[in-house]
């Protein structure tokens, strides 16, 4: 279901008035149906991903994939999905190229048809965030068939220009496959809102080891955790 201006208002904890201003004069990806306005979930997420607006908490609630009871881990695929260091390519395709090459998918997936997808999306708008980071995915995971899903980090061997929003060439890559949309939406909001944290930036900037890496994302991931239950414990006594 696509989302209105009040709805994009209460997920980005701003009012309808901002909402409003965003899709005028800073390209929130937003049509007009019917006298009103109306914005794709994913595309919000990239959008308010690009620009580090703040995610509400509340989101990762209304996201809950009820097949997935135990909750989504971040951290967990990162592991599943491992981290690779000194990732070759000269662009945004070669480097594509060399992370679909090195992801941990099962063997008969379509790594032709993935390449192929993940370089229409780039066609479509840079996932390149900004400070040097970028998100390559694609919007309709469904048909990759994996059983759960995985997030691969890698660390570019030279920077790439990505057309990112702030300009600055991109260093560190993370790909995300899910099985199913709706996982795919909790797991790209889960990275934009532990990439809100200064430490997992820095972190992230200085190519550190594994361990560190890992242990960054759960300090971030426990933060998501501890404000859903702060938002839970407001909303109880509303």
């Amino acid at each position: 279901m696509e989302l209105t201006a009040r709805d994009i208002a209460r997920l980005l904890n701003v009012s309808p008035e901002m909402v409003y201003r965003w899709i005028k004069e800073k390209g929130l990806p937003a049509r007009r149906l019917n006298e009103q306005y109306r914005c794709n979930r994913t595309q919000l997420l990239e959008w308010a991903s690009a620009r580090r607006i703040p995610l509400a908490p509340h989101l990762f609630r209304e996201l809950k994939d009820s097949r997935h009871a135990s909750g989504l881990n971040l951290t967990r695929t990162l592991e599943v999905g491992g981290i690779v260091y000194d990732l070759p390519g000269h662009d945004r395709r070669s480097v594509i190229e060399a992370i679909v090459e090195r992801l941990p998918l099962p063997s008969e997936a379509n790594r032709t048809l993935l390449l192929r997808m993940l370089l229409a999306r780039e066609r479509m708008g840079s996932t390149g965030i900004g400070e040097g980071i970028a998100i390559p995915h694609v919007r309709n995971p469904v048909i990759l068939h994996v059983r759960a899903p995985m997030v691969t980090l890698g660390f570019l061997r030279h920077p790439v220009d990505f057309h990112a929003v702030d300009g600055k060439p991109v260093s560190v890559l993370f790909t995300l496959i899910s099985p199913t949309i709706r996982l795919h939406l909790r797991l790209l909001s889960r990275l934009a809102f532990a990439l809100q944290d200064s430490r997992v930036r820095r972190i992230l900037q200085d190519h550190r080891s594994e361990l560190e890496i890992l242990a960054a994302f759960s300090r971030a991931e426990s933060h998501v955790e501890e404000t859903k239950i702060s938002s839970d414990g407001k909303g109880s006594r509303a």
